[in-house]
């Protein structure tokens, strides 16, 4: 049996994370780092495990994020409504911005609005970098964040090789494929 209340409030978040996160998939990660701490539907370390997931598999960041995490709260309908909370603003929004496009492009209100989005979106997107690598790169203890040697080297090791091969021009599931080779093979 589902539970409605519960339901109702996975969908209120990602409802709202979908009307807040402007920028796409990177700029939901805050806010999903928000809704680990407030929710306690996913820890932190879970959160860093689902973004690799996520962007590694197709689709978008984000709604691999929802229904991810819909499903794992609440099941298959969890999935379901969590997806429809976060696609539900952007929905609502492109049939609004369809219906009176002819004005929207040109009004200098909307102009000056997405002056101001950039580079809030910027910070939204630099907040979950920093998220992401305070999450990676150090462990948390009771004294509080010790360095993760293994995933530090790990982290260098990449972007040395990122920077001496650059002229090759790897797909990045190449990078991904090797940094999961490495994690199994050294557990790091």
């Amino acid at each position: 049996m589902v539970d409605i209340i519960l339901l109702l409030k996975v969908f209120w978040e990602f409802f709202k994370i979908g009307l807040f996160a402007v920028g796409g998939g990177p700029a939901t990660i805050p806010f999903l780092f928000e809704l680990s701490d407030k929710t306690g539907w996913f820890t932190n370390q879970e959160l860093t495990n689902m973004i690799a997931v996520s962007e590694s598999t197709p689709g978008p960041i984000g709604l691999n994020m929802a229904t991810y995490v819909g499903f794992r709260t609440l099941g298959f309908f969890g999935g379901v409504v969590s997806t429809f909370g976060l696609v539900l603003p952007s929905i609502v929004v492109i049939i609004l911005i369809a219906k009176f496009l002819a004005n929207f492009s040109e009004n200098k209100r909307v102009k000056r609005a997405f002056w101001g989005i950039r580079p809030a979106v910027t910070g939204l997107i630099l907040s979950a970098v920093i998220s992401m690598w305070r999450a990676s790169l150090l462990i948390i203890k009771d004294t509080g964040y010790a360095p993760a040697t293994g995933s530090i080297i790990v982290c260098l090791v990449t972007i040395v090789l990122m920077q001496v091969l650059q002229k090759k021009k790897f797909h990045p599931a190449v990078w991904l494929l090797g940094g999961a080779v490495v994690g199994l093979l050294f557990r790091l």
